[in-house]
């Protein structure tokens, strides 16, 4: 071989190499780059030429095999490019075409076969996985360690929830996602000392914005936290050892040849790429086949406003009626029916319930050794043989579906107890809420039952407190770019009483801040395709006709969604569609009126507007508007809301 061809051929090995080193969504702006230092393996990723993740470290440490060094990227990886289309009723946007770049860099290590990175990245979107091989003769390992990692270029501030510690909150129940957002925050931190909880957000100094989750979490693996280090760089972390009340493991365990679930990075110039997202739902598939056809509904819930001792017969009963006044498909009967009910009671509800066209949703402790909530039905959902004969038992006095709460873990164990709660309600037609738990991952394509998450300081704080109320509409315009940007929020709101409490008087509970007309935005704001409202019966007689006919009419399934304008903790508006009708939706969080000018490029010109705003007194108004094809001039005071209809 003469010199001149060798030179040739590492030439051409070397650039070939470079080549596949380098990932480009579809559309040539997203760009992952690779990188082996020293046996170290790394990535970066920009948009437009802008750096948003600089050289950030993979890799994983197992019982078998420590691969985040030594190790050598093998020079025949593989690109394909990725084009699906699926439906899914119960997201944003119900109709989604799926492209992307897909590309498998296969690592040795001492010769042997180590691991396969797998990355995706289509527009605005990165996702990463590992597959570890078999190594000798394992064919199981326990992933210790994950060194992934994110490294933000200096300057980005921060918009996180810290992760609660281990066996606090409410008998002993945290972790449950349930704590407040630090908003525009510098790096360097680490919540309270435990990471923070999935999603996180960052603007990265005046390129724009990420987005950082997981997303395909299941029985095979556990959930993961966001590590704060040092410099800017966030890591993977596992659950704490003190989750579950020290019960199972904090590393999950996986057969070999095994995958870790997808790290998920979104990434814009501006929010509309966070919020309109499906990047979660993208990577995923169904795990199972539906049992039935699951109907998404909206309905009622007597607890929000009349709390434990109001879970009694005449109670739900009244609110079976005021579910069936508001054309309402169910209503929820919250913790202690068992008792201050009865089966036999629940199952003439049910039967009450199915004369008017209302179904039950019924509450249930998710159980067993690792918490001390008191709540019943107990017992029940974590002991598999148990939860089938009452699942059986829901199914015959035709039970719409399941409330689950108190988890407080993220361990593999309890992902296990998630999945198979879901998998057994499928069995007997059941659709599934969870609070007091995890973030759902992707769950709204992978359980075909899954209905919706709370992971968010939900509305039961509005009861209990006048700082949540004091801070409603601040913390309104946080979740669409955040905790609702990757999942279903079962946020439970929507209240048009004035006070929080049975008889909606003064002096008594907490005051709602708000204005009716942002209660109805908030229907439109948060996503979830089952929701139960914070209204009340008495809501017939004491609320304006205009809040309760549009809290008739607001759908709970959508199919497509556009962020138009705002900033995290400030304002949000944004716009969701279903089938040809457009809610342009807008709250503001901030102490002085927001002046704003929204583009409608949905909206033909002409098109005549339902215009529901409020006055600086926060007294809401409705009235009819003709749009001019280009613009529109909003004005939302403090606490208060807007919504146009096409």
């Amino acid at each position: 071989m003469n010199f001149k061809y060798s030179l040739c051929l590492c030439l051409f090995v070397f650039f070939k190499l470079n080549a596949q080193s380098v990932v480009k969504s579809p559309d040539g702006k997203t760009k992952v780059s690779l990188f082996i230092t020293n046996g170290m393996t790394f990535y970066s990723v920009s948009y437009n030429d802008k750096t948003f993740l600089e050289k950030s470290p993979l890799g994983l440490k197992t019982n078998v095999g420590d691969f985040t060094t030594e190790l050598v990227l093998k020079a025949d990886a593989v690109q394909n490019k990725i084009d699906e289309n699926y439906q899914l009723p119960n997201i944003k946007n119900s109709n989604v075409h799926y492209e992307a770049t897909e590309a498998i860099f296969s690592f040795t290590k001492n010769n042997k076969e180590a691991l396969d990175i797998v990355f995706r990245v289509s527009n605005n979107n990165v996702a990463f996985k590992y597959k570890i091989k078999p190594q000798n003769d394992a064919r199981a390992c326990v992933v210790q360690e994950e060194a992934s990692g994110y490294l933000l270029p200096q300057g980005t501030t921060t918009f996180l929830c810290p992760q609660s510690k281990s066996m606090t909150g409410y008998a002993r129940t945290a972790p449950s996602y349930e704590t407040s957002y630090a908003l525009d925050a510098p790096m360097g931190k680490n919540g309270i000392g435990e990471g923070y909880t999935f999603p996180c957000l960052f603007k990265v100094n005046t390129n724009g914005w990420v987005l950082i989750s997981e997303t395909g979490v299941d029985s095979g693996y556990c959930a993961s936290r966001l590590i704060g280090k040092d410099k800017g760089l966030y890591t993977i972390g596992f659950p704490m050892e003190g989750e579950n009340n020290g019960n199972g493991t904090t590393a999950p365990g996986i057969p070999l040849i095994g995958e870790t679930p997808w790290r998920t990075i979104t990434i814009g110039e501006n929010l509309a790429p966070i919020v309109e997202t499906t990047i979660p739902f993208d990577l995923v598939k169904p795990k199972y086949e539906a049992s039935k056809e699951y109907k998404y509904t909206k309905g009622s819930w007597s607890w929000i406003m009349k709390m434990d001792n109001n879970t009694t017969y005449p109670v739900q009963q009244q609110y079976i009626d005021f579910s069936a006044s508001m054309g309402y498909e169910t209503i929820l009967i919250d913790a202690l029916w068992d008792t201050q009910i009865g089966k036999d009671k629940i199952a003439e509800l049910a039967h009450y319930g199915d004369r008017k066209g209302v179904g039950l949703y019924l509450w249930y402790n998710s159980n067993g050794y690792w918490n001390d909530a008191p709540q019943g039905p107990r017992g029940m959902m974590e002991n598999g043989i148990i939860r089938r004969k009452e699942m059986a038992w829901l199914k015959s006095i035709d039970v719409k579906g399941i409330k689950v709460d108190f988890f407080g873990g993220d361990k593999q164990v309890t992902m296990k107890l998630y999945e198979e709660i879901l998998k057994d309600a499928n069995d007997f037609g059941l659709m599934v809420i969870f609070h007091g738990c995890t973030l759902p991952r992707g769950w709204e394509r992978m359980y075909p039952n899954f209905a919706s998450s709370e992971a968010v300081l939900a509305s039961e704080n509005l009861h209990f407190g006048q700082a949540s109320c004091d801070q409603e509409a601040v913390n309104a315009s946080i979740h669409p770019f955040i905790r609702n940007a990757v999942g279903s929020m079962d946020f439970g709101g929507s209240a048009l009483n004035k006070f929080y409490n049975s008889e909606n008087t003064p002096n008594k509970g907490s005051k709602r801040m708000t204005s009716d007309v942002f209660a109805l935005v908030a229907a439109v704001l948060f996503q979830s395709g089952v929701q139960h409202f914070a209204l009340a019966p008495n809501n017939l007689t004491d609320a304006p006709a205009w809040a309760v006919d549009f809290m008739k009419e607001v759908p709970t399934t959508w199919d497509e969604v556009r962020f138009l304008a705002g900033y995290p903790g400030k304002y949000v508006v944004l716009a969701r569609r279903k089938g040809t009708k457009w809610y342009i939706a807008g709250v503001n969080g901030q102490k002085e009126i927001l002046s704003i000018k929204i583009k409608l490029p949905m909206i033909a010109s002409g098109t005549t507007l339902k215009y529901y705003f409020d006055d600086e007194n926060l007294n809401g108004k409705l009235k009819t508007l003709k749009f001019n094809g280009r613009e529109i001039e909003v004005k939302i005071p403090s606490n208060g809301g807007i919504l146009l209809l096409n």
